[in-house]
């Protein structure tokens, strides 16, 4: 059943596997089960609230406004295992050099995909485009799609879980996978606890037009303010996340374009060449926020229902991605062994490939905010001095950059 033949059975239907958002991250784990589906017949369900536009055939119309990500090789490699990165490749920007830097200090950190052997440290790729590559591969593959439609209620059962949807559906599935971003207060209708840390901060995201070529730069730079980053997109653009202290972010949304250009090349200085144009200016508040169970027998949390990170480490999307793909490992081998994708075995597999990158991904992101947000003059010399020597030491380099890429964990 295609998205557009939204099932509104009156019966409760049975499946093997409820997938709770079609977003990115839901998508994702869709597309990574269609050799499940197609070998052993898996029957899975996707439920979405927001209506997806039907744009699998229309062209592709790129927009200078468009929402990006940083997609790290380890995820490129991903896409590729289930034949996606081709058709993501067609809009993808190459990120072959990573510029870390501090304000008023004369240490950085260079890494380039040169010194790794490899042709990208990762690519930058609009959220439409991933969407719209991630819908055109479900849209060939028999499972159900609900949309628009929300999960009223959930419920443990003896095997998985009962969902009823605001579409008249009534589904049973034996694994629910909550890849929701956490917005539809189904965690906390399960007695889901998350633990948040309000960083008290605000990125600003926009695309801004450079007047020089990037040649696959991503820069980096921490401010008193806060981090910049500038990340790749195709032609002569690149993907601005600015963060400020909150409440601060306001003034700027309000300047005009060339005040606020003006602003933001003081903070940055010159190294990228001249900020030309900036595209719709986006504010989010930020916080680390981590679900304190993301399984139970017949439940997995994925991507930022189960962790939202800081993005000044470019981390979140990634790690997400790679839950997906440790979750289809966990249910495949299950198979194997002839345990069903919800069942207790499968989950535990799961949490034990999921916890180690997990913990160890989001020490690093907070670690990393946290070091460079603390204002002293000892700290400061400190930390020039050891993206000097980060910079000269070139295995501590190669370290850095393989964690980057999301082949190390």
């Amino acid at each position: 059943m295609t998205r557009a033949q939204a099932a509104h059975e009156t019966e409760e239907r049975r499946v093997d596997i409820a997938i709770i958002g079609g977003g990115l991250v839901g998508a994702s784990l869709g597309c990574a089960l269609v050799p499940l589906i197609e070998r052993s017949g898996l029957s899975v369900a996707v439920i979405e609230a927001a209506p997806l536009l039907d744009q699998v055939a229309a062209p592709w119309q790129p927009s200078f406004d468009a929402r990006a990500s940083a997609i790290a090789r380890g995820s490129a490699l991903h896409f590729a295992a289930i034949g996606l990165w081709p058709a993501m490749a067609e809009q993808a920007a190459a990120i072959r050099q990573i510029h870390v830097s501090e304000q008023g200090r004369f240490g950085a950190t260079r890494l380039r995909s040169d010194d790794l052997g490899v042709e990208a440290l990762g690519h930058v790729i609009p959220n439409a485009w991933m969407g719209r590559v991630l819908h055109r591969r479900l849209a060939e593959v028999p499972l159900a799609w609900h949309c628009p439609a929300r999960v009223e209620s959930i419920r443990p059962s003896d095997a998985g879980y009962r969902l009823r949807l605001s579409d008249g559906g009534r589904l049973h599935a034996g694994l629910t996978v909550l890849a929701d971003g956490g917005r539809s207060g189904l965690k906390e209708q399960l007695g889901i606890e998350s633990d948040a840390q309000p960083y008290d901060q605000v990125a600003l995201i926009a695309s801004v037009e450079m007047s020089e070529p990037h040649r696959g730069m991503a820069w980096e730079r921490f401010t008193p303010e806060g981090p910049i980053a500038l990340l790749p997109l195709r032609g002569q653009a690149m993907e601005l996340v600015w963060t400020h202290a909150a409440g601060q972010e306001a003034r700027r949304l309000a300047l005009s374009e060339g005040d606020f250009l003006a602003e933001l090349q003081r903070a940055f200085g010159d190294r990228a060449g001249r900020f030309r144009r900036v595209g719709t200016r986006h504010a989010y508040p930020l916080s680390l926020v981590t679900a304190r169970e993301t399984v139970r027998p017949g439940l997995a949390v994925l991507g930022n229902a189960a962790h939202a990170l800081h993005p000044v480490a470019g981390q979140g999307f990634n790690l997400a991605l790679r839950g997906v793909m440790d979750l289809v490992a966990a249910i495949e081998a299950g198979q194997a062994e002839g345990d069903a994708p919800g069942s207790v075995e499968v989950m535990e597999a799961f949490e034990a490939r999921r916890g180690g990158d997990r913990d160890s991904v989001i020490r690093f992101s907070d670690g990393l905010i946290r070091l460079f947000g603390i204002d002293s003059a000892l700290l400061s010399h400190a930390r020039a001095a050891g993206l000097v020597g980060l910079n000269l030491a070139g295995p501590l380099r190669r370290g850095l950059a393989r964690r980057a890429m999301g082949l190390e964990r």
